[in-house]
């Protein structure tokens, strides 16, 4: 049994959610089609009111909507029939929530409901006028500077200032795919290979085995810079082959809405050097020879 807070924002499913409001507020469509994307997510939760994340949904939704001005007579209505019910602190007793915790969350509770009848305005919204742009293309075979088989920060202005990072060696990645999330916010996944001393060409890492795949990450163009990519070449990916090799890989949505850089992907084992492996029973997602996704 999980542990649920009083507040709206003490469980990860709702501090979570927030971060997702917050990255679909800033597409710039109607308040309806806002939800509908938000519902779209998170469809359990949003749909099912036996889901234990029901009423949270709803509630998150509605504050967020409340704070940026974003007027929803769907969410406000949905929201407050689920305040005047009693559905949500029902949910949070039935997940084990004590009398005392119970009392608290009712304050709250009425706290929003007063927030939600009140009369107020939309407010301006900062959005994306236009798709973010790709920065890298599928097939792009990318190498770079590691330390120990890390790659360099980009949140540093340089490599200098991180701690502990001296380049010793290269590493490498393939752009196995790239989407956008929402239509609007891009990712890109990567496979990986190991970590070497000497900086691999072309030639030498086209016929490497055992590249790994990663989950997605995003890019900046300035992060680009710092990371120091360099493109090698480009290789034909057959999306039709990736995607029998991997058939139930996770979307890049949720990356992407978090804004998780693929610097998070590209931590490296080091040749003659491997990390030791802490779950043995894990199936690692790999590419054993390249031709196996390349196109004919």
């Amino acid at each position: 049994m999980g542990t649920w807070g009083t507040g709206l924002y003490a469980g990860d499913f709702a501090a979570d959610l927030r971060g997702v409001i917050s990255a679909v507020a800033r597409l710039p469509f109607e308040p309806d089609r806002l939800v509908d994307i938000l519902c779209d997510y998170e469809p359990g939760a949003a749909r099912e009111s036996a889901d234990p994340d029901h009423p949270t949904f709803w509630l998150v939704l509605a504050d967020q909507f409340a704070k940026r001005g974003i007027i929803s007579p769907r969410v406000r209505d949905t929201t407050l029939s689920l305040i005047d019910s009693g559905a949500d602190l029902a949910m949070m007793a039935s997940l084990g929530m004590a009398p005392a915790g119970l009392s608290v969350r009712g304050r709250v509770l009425a706290e929003l409901r007063e927030r939600l009848i009140a009369p107020t305005s939309a407010k301006p919204r900062t959005v994306l006028k236009a798709p973010q742009p790709f920065l890298l293309e599928v097939g792009d075979l990318i190498v770079f500077p590691t330390s120990r088989g890390d790659v360099i920060n980009p949140y540093f202005k340089s490599r200098e200032a991180i701690p502990d990072w001296r380049h010793d060696g290269w590493g490498a990645f393939i752009v196995a795919e790239r989407g956008r999330a929402f239509d609007f916010f891009a990712w890109y996944r990567p496979l990986v290979s190991w970590a070497t001393t000497a900086k691999p060409d072309f030639a030498a890492l086209i016929t490497r085995q055992n590249w790994v795949l990663k989950r997605a990450g995003t890019v900046r163009r300035l992060h680009i810079q710092r990371m120091a990519f360099e493109a090698v070449g480009n290789l034909a990916i057959d999306a039709a082959k990736f995607h029998t090799l991997f058939p139930g890989r996770p979307s890049g949505v949720s990356d992407a809405v978090g804004d998780l850089s693929i610097a998070n992907r590209l931590f490296l084992e080091v040749e003659d050097a491997p990390k030791p492996n802490y779950q043995p029973n894990r199936v690692i997602p790999t590419v054993h020879a390249l031709g196996d996704i390349m196109a004919d």
